[in-house]
Parts: structure tokens; C-alpha cells; sequence
């Protein structure tokens, strides 16, 4: 390991990479918060007008993080802001509520042709997947830019690679299992630019069940090239660890803004066939009135729709709907869902893909799942639910399959007697298929395709019929 005068001066820029999973607010996740923004924003210990007026330094910071994250601003420790918390990240402390970030300073390395060396390995993996996913690591970036990458098998390297626990020669030891995940400087000479894995920690090369090298390494790597973090949940460089499929990975198009503002983009993006020109994942759009949405639901005082690998989540309390991941806020979630229902007694949230369910209590996984959904009594020939929704009222979840729908019965986990019923007999002027549906202040919401239904329940009369961005606001309706 290379020493390096520069460690105090490069402190500010260290990465440090990768916290692990949440529950209630307890005063141990309290004294996490403390710890949590004292190092990833900043907080300190003030006495100021802040105080003396009552705004704390923690309320502040508390809002901060909120902010960034895209939480419901309140300025005080909840749930949802513990669960975040406690999630896997990249702990960098300067983090700006921005896009893609760099470190400023015109940190960047002056020249395109960099070196990298491998000094140790885990023996989570063997040898040949470590090399081959540091290198795929390394040309996520190559494949964008006019960086060239050459592994040397000794000496010192502009990207020193090693795994280490605890005190590993740097001032940032790393804390053993379920915390950090590794590190990484910025460009500078000695020490900047090297990577640091905590070998406590356990890597994988494609499996879940542990931490993917390949997208933790590809992470840091943006680091060492100049990048801090981004406020963009879809970006690499986002502070939060999620799994992502290494077969099909490609570079959000918020990371290629990013290094492309550094260094500019491939010159030879089709001259070289090792390096395919990447076409960053489409996001939904809140005002594409084509959309049909996978599914609706609530969330203790929130709104949530779903479309593909994304949600909109919609406060009251704030006029602008959020638009996240959904394994951002659900790891072990799947995407492109057929339906969704909150269940307010039991502070439940289901999701249905295909004949499966997963239940969550708030954000956090219920034991015993994912089930087959014929588990809740169904008929035998219902293969996939198609929408589903809560009646606060009769305490009945309705499931609707094709052109029919089931009354269930929550207390009793069975079948209401007299159904399977057309969706016709009661939702009058609904003739195509049921894709959403969820309940909002006393109303019943039908989806079918880019159109939503408004329903009394009781009386069965349908009052509007507008279009699926109604709720979503968007600006351009």
C-alpha cells in the first residue's frame, strides 16, 4: 500500500462506500441518525440564531437528507427516513442535492491512458471473477469516454485495487460486517484514485445474496475518476447500493452526462466493436396520456403508481409526485408488476407478479414470502391478478382477474360467497380490463389502459372518468 502526504487533503474527498438494511424509531436508530449525518452531511455541533430560534442542526440536516433522498420533508426522524438510513450506501460526506456531481476543482486525471493493478484478492470469489468483473468495472467507464484502462502486474498503478479489513493502511479503517463496503479517492497523485474493498464484507459475481463486485467496484471506480455522487435514484453514482443484473447492465444516462463533463465522450464509439455505444434505460413520463400504469396503491398517506422498474410516490403535502426505483425503497421486490393493494389494518403492502405475492410491512420484507397466490383460497384457474385494492370500509379486498372480480375477505382468508362477479355488474361503464385500481378519500379509482374511473363503492354510481395522470399532476395537463 503506497503512503501518501496528501491523506489530509484527500480526506474530504474519500468515498466510503456501502452501509447495510430497517424497523420503528428507537432510540438506537436515533443515535444511528446522529452518527449517519454527522458523517455523511456534515453535522455538527452548533450553537448559533439557528438554535437559540429552535431550528436544530439536526432538524436541518434531518430536512437535508429528506431532500435529497426524495422522503417526505419533515425535519424530524421517521420511519422511512430510518429505513433509509440503514439501507447499503456510498458514504461520501459532501453530498449535493444535484444530478451527477463531480468533486470539483477540476479534479480529474489529466491524461486518458490509465493504469490499474489488482494487489490482493477475496476468497468470496474465485481469481478469474475478480479480474473479470474489475475489468467490466472499468470499461463501464471506457465504453463513454476516451479513457483507455491497462492492468500492470506490478509496480504502482493510477487505480490500485485491494481488499483489506478493518485498519488496511489508509486513515478510513473499515467496521466489519454489515457496514461499509469499500472506498475509493479521487484523482490525485499517490494515494488518489486507489480502491478499497472491506474483505468483512461478502462479495459476489452475479448472485443477490451478497454484494455484486462488479456494480460495487463500478460504483468506486466513478469515484476514482473524478465523479461524486448524484441526486438521480437510476444513477450509478447514487449514494444507495442496489442490486442490478451485471449481464445487462448499462450506464444511466445521467452517469454518461457526468464522466462526459470530465472528460469528454468516446471519440470511436463505433470503430471499436469492444465497446458498444450504451443506450441509457428510459425512464415513464408523468404526462405521456398513451401510459398505462402496472398498478396503484397507498401507503400509509401516500399515493404510489407503478410503471415498469419505477414509482411515483404522491404526498399531500407535496404538489410534485417523486419518481423513484422500486428496488430502491423494496431490494427484494420485483419490477414491472401486475398489481398492488395496502391492507391498513395489518400495515401491509402486497405486490402480484405473476402467481406470486410479496408482502412488506412498510418497506421492509415480511417473513414467509414471496407465496403462490392460489395460498389465498382463489379459484384454481386464476393464474395472475390483474389489479387490486382495499375497501377501508367493509375491511373486503377485491381482486380482479380478466373481466371478473373477487370479493375476499380479510379476517376470515377466504372467498366471498357469490363470486367470481363480472366487473360490468357493478363498475358501470367499464368494459375493457381492469390494469390499476385503489382507493382515495372515500372513492373508489378503476383503471382500464391511459383512462381512470371514479366510484362510490356503496352506491355503484360513477361520478368522472379522466385520464391516469389526474392524480400524478403533470404539468403539461
Amino acid at each position: 500500500m503506497r503512503s501518501c502526504s496528501l491523506c489530509i487533503i484527500l480526506g474530504s474527498l474519500t468515498v466510503a462506500v456501502y452501509c447495510a438494511p430497517v424497523s420503528q424509531v428507537t432510540v438506537q436508530d436515533e443515535q444511528l441518525a446522529e452518527s449517519y449525518l454527522k458523517k455523511f452531511f456534515n453535522l455538527t455541533e452548533e450553537t448559533g440564531p439557528t438554535v437559540r430560534r429552535g431550528i436544530s442542526p439536526l432538524n436541518r440536516k434531518l430536512s437535508e437528507m429528506q431532500k435529497f433522498f426524495g422522503l417526505h420533508i419533515t425535519g424530524t426522524l421517521d420511519e422511512d427516513t430510518v429505513a433509509m438510513m440503514k439501507k447499503p450506501r456510498c458514504g461520501v460526506p459532501d453530498v449535493k442535492i444535484a444530478r451527477f456531481s463531480t468533486f470539483g476543482g477540476s479534479i480529474k486525471w489529466k491524461k486518458n491512458s490509465l493504469t490499474y493493478r489488482i494487489e490482493n484478492y477475496t476468497p468470496d470469489m474465485s481469481m478469474a471473477e475478480v479480474d473479470d468483473s474489475i475489468e467490466k468495472a472499468l470499461q463501464v467507464w471506457a465504453k463513454v469516454t476516451p479513457l483507455r484502462f491497462t492492468r500492470i502486474y506490478s509496480g504502482t498503478a493510477d487505480i490500485m485495487i485491494s481488499f483489506g479489513r478493518r485498519a488496511h493502511g489508509d486513515p478510513y479503517p473499515f467496521d466489519g460486517p454489515h457496514g461499509t463496503l469499500a472506498h475509493a479517492f479521487a484523482p490525485s497523485p499517490g494515494i488518489g484514485g486507489d480502491a478499497h474493498f472491506d474483505e468483512d464484507e461478502r462479495f459476489t459475481f452475479r448472485s443477490s445474496t451478497g454484494y455484486v463486485l462488479f456494480i460495487v467496484a463500478a460504483h468506486e471506480f466513478g469515484h476514482s475518476l473524478g465523479l461524486s455522487h448524484s441526486g438521480d435514484s437510476d444513477a450509478l453514482m447514487y449514494p444507495v447500493y442496489k442490486y442490478r443484473n451485471p449481464d445487462t447492465f448499462v450506464l444511466p444516462r445521467d452517469d454518461v452526462n457526468g464522466i462526459q463533463s470530465l472528460y469528454g465522450p468516446n471519440p470511436n464509439p463505433d470503430k471499436d466493436p469492444s465497446i458498444a455505444k450504451p443506450q441509457p434505460p428510459t425512464t415513464p413520463d408523468a404526462c405521456d396520456s398513451t401510459m398505462v400504469l402496472d398498478a396503484v396503491t397507498t401507503l400509509r398517506g401516500e399515493m404510489l403508481f407503478f410503471k415498469s422498474s419505477f414509482f411515483w410516490r404522491s404526498h399531500p403535502q407535496s404538489y410534485a409526485p417523486q419518481q423513484r426505483l422500486i428496488t430502491n425503497f423494496w431490494p427484494n421486490a420485483p419490477v414491472n408488476i401486475d398489481a398492488a393493494y395496502e391492507n391498513q389494518q395489518s400495515d401491509r403492502i402486497f405486490f402480484f407478479k405473476g402467481h406470486q405475492m410479496w408482502a412488506f410491512a412498510g418497506y421492509n420484507p415480511v417473513p414467509g414470502y414471496p407465496k403462490k397466490i392460489t395460498s389465498l383460497g382463489l379459484p384454481r384457474v386464476v393464474r395472475k391478478i390483474d389489479a387490486a385494492l382495499y375497501d377501508v370500509q367493509s375491511g373486503k379486498t377485491l381482486f380482479f382477474v380478466g373481466k371478473y372480480y373477487i370479493s375476499y375477505d380479510e379476517a376470515r382468508k377466504t372467498m366471498d360467497p357469490g363470486f367470481p362477479k363480472r366487473v360490468d355488474e357493478t363498475f358501470s361503464g367499464l368494459t375493457g380490463k381492469v390494469t390499476a385500481a385503489f382507493q382515495y378519500r372515500g372513492f373508489t379509482y378503476i383503471y382500464s389502459g391511459p383512462y381512470m374511473y371514479e366510484y362510490d363503492l356503496r352506491s355503484k354510481r360513477l361520478f368522472r372518468v379522466l385520464r391516469n395522470s389526474y392524480f400524478l399532476r403533470c404539468t403539461n395537463f
